[in-house]
C-alpha cells in the first residue's frame, strides 16, 4: 500500500532517518508523519503504513502517535487549515464569537473541510499567544487580536484563492507546503523567512532589557554538561563530569558542639544551650 509514495518522498524519509543516530531511526517518526502529510494532506492508512515500513516498527505504534496529536490530520485538510483559539483567554475576548461566524460563512463545524476542499476551520485549545488574545492562525501563522468581522475578512479572502499577510510571520504557504516545512525542508520563497514584523508584547521583554541594561550571563560553550549515566554512579562520592562532589556532612565536636561556624542558639527558658 505504501508504493503511492513518490520516490523522492521515501529519499525525503532517508534523510529524516539518517538525522538520528543509528538505533534510534524510530525517533523521526514525526517529521515523516508531516512528510506524508505534506504529500496526501493527512496521514491516511497507506501513510501510516509507509512510516511503518520505512522506520521497521509497526503500523499501531504509528497510529498511537498520529492519532495523540492534533496536527496529523486523519482526514483531509484543505489548502487552508483555519484554527480559532476558544480557550478561556481567547475565548472570552472574542474567539468564541469569531469561531461562531466562521463557522456559520463557512457551514462547517470543528475538524471539518468545505465542499470545495480549500478550508479546514477547527477549535484550537490552546494557540500559546495569550498576550495577543483573541487569536486564530492559518497554517500556524497568527493573526492577532481579530474579532468576529476581522476574521471573517481573512476566511473571504481565502476563498478568493488570496493570501492575506499575517500580524506576524511570512506571507502564507498551502498546508501540504507547511506540513513539508515541519518535516525540516525549509522554506524556499524568496525573502519569505526573514518576513513579518515582531509584536509589541513580544518586544516588551527586549525593551525593558535595554532601558535597565539587563543581559542575560555569560555561556562557556566549553562547560561540562553532566551525563545520566554520570549522576549517582557507583555508592561513594565520586563525581562524573560535569558533577561536584557534595560536602560532607559536618561532624559534631567532642564537646557536643556544633563544628565550623554553627551558632550557638541559647534558650532563655532553660538556661541551656542548644
Amino acid at each position: 500500500m505504501s508504493g503511492i509514495f513518490t520516490d523522492e518522498t521515501r529519499e525525503r524519509a532517508r534523510a529524516i532517518m539518517a538525522r538520528y543516530p543509528a538505533g534510534r531511526e524510530r525517533s523521526a517518526l514525526l517529521p515523516m508523519l508531516h512528510l506524508v502529510q505534506s504529500e496526501q494532506g493527512y496521514v491516511s492508512p497507506e501513510g501510516m503504513a509507509f512510516c511503518a515500513e520505512m522506520l521497521g516498527i509497526t503500523k499501531a505504534q504509528v497510529a498511537a502517535v498520529a492519532t495523540f496529536y492534533t496536527m496529523y490530520k486523519r482526514r483531509p485538510a484543505g489548502d487552508w487549515l483555519v484554527s480559532v483559539c476558544t480557550n478561556t483567554m481567547c475565548g472570552v475576548l472574542g474567539g468564541d464569537k469569531a469561531y461562531k461566524a466562521i463557522s456559520e460563512h463557512l457551514g462547517v463545524g470543528h475538524d471539518e473541510t468545505t465542499e470545495d476542499g480549500k478550508i479546514t476551520l477547527e477549535h484550537a485549545e490552546c494557540l500559546a499567544a495569550c498576550d495577543y488574545a483573541p487569536v486564530m492562525t492559518v497554517n500556524y501563522e497568527f493573526f492577532d487580536q481579530i474579532d468576529a468581522e476581522q476574521a471573517l475578512d481573512v476566511v473571504r479572502q481565502l476563498q478568493k484563492d488570496e493570501r492575506p499577510q499575517p500580524s506576524r510571520g511570512p506571507r502564507l504557504c498551502t498546508f501540504k507546503e507547511a506540513s513539508l516545512q515541519l518535516a525540516g525542508w525549509s522554506d524556499d520563497r524568496q525573502g519569505a523567512v526573514g518576513e513579518g514584523p515582531a509584536g509589541e508584547p513580544t518586544l516588551a521583554g527586549n525593551r525593558l532589557a535595554d532601558r535597565f541594561d539587563i543581559s542575560v550571563p555569560g555561556f562557556d560553550p566549553n562547560t561540562p554538561i553532566s551525563r545520566r549515566d554520570d549522576k549517582g554512579a557507583g555508592s561513594g562520592n565520586t563525581a562524573g563530569p560535569g558533577n561536584t562532589v557534595p560536602p560532607a556532612a559536618p561532624k559534631p565536636a567532642s564537646d557536643g558542639k556544633p563544628a565550623g561556624d554553627a551558632p550557638v542558639v541559647q534558650d532563655t527558658q532553660k538556661g541551656s544551650s542548644k
